[in-house]
């Protein structure tokens, strides 16, 4: 009798816990959607003349990978005037979005101004993350004014 009763005890207290460890589990599987990213660059020209065109090489590098994420990307020029072109031939409208299909790309920019130039480059996640790239051209007129003048002695 005493050893039934051990047993019985036993089998209950074996059943409060695994109860117990079985309660606090939570069912439902934890996916991350949202990665973190950022877009790397090779190293571009400082120095644009008036129609000529600058290669931006572009990496997308992503922290994870979640199926359903989309990326887009957009371009603000706040100095100067030019175009901003990707390899696939879409010529970009400022602030326009365009889905961003590949993880490396290239973008060309070509100078229509002789002064200085600036241009906001935006890649964003469909989960509202967002990596910005700036660039900076200085035009031919902007570096004859750095040269110092030779010609005075």
């Amino acid at each position: 009798m005493k050893k039934k009763i051990l047993n019985t005890i036993w089998v209950m207290g074996v059943l409060a816990l695994v109860g117990f460890c079985l309660s606090a589990c939570n069912h439902e599987l934890d996916i991350q959607q949202a990665y973190s990213f950022t877009v790397e660059t090779m190293p571009v020209q400082k120095h644009i003349v008036k129609g000529q065109t600058a290669e931006i090489r572009c990496t997308l590098k992503r922290e994870g990978n979640f199926a359903d994420t989309h990326y887009t990307i957009r371009y603000f020029q706040p100095d100067g005037k030019g175009r901003l072109k990707m390899d696939n031939g879409t010529v970009f409208k400022a602030n326009d979005r365009y889905p961003l299909m590949k993880e490396e790309f290239r973008l060309y920019y070509t100078s229509a101004s002789t002064d200085q130039q600036t241009i906001d480059v935006y890649v964003e996640d469909n989960f509202g993350q967002r990596a910005k790239l700036s660039f900076e051209f200085n035009s031919q007129r902007d570096e004859e004014k750095e040269k110092p003048n030779e010609d005075k002695k």
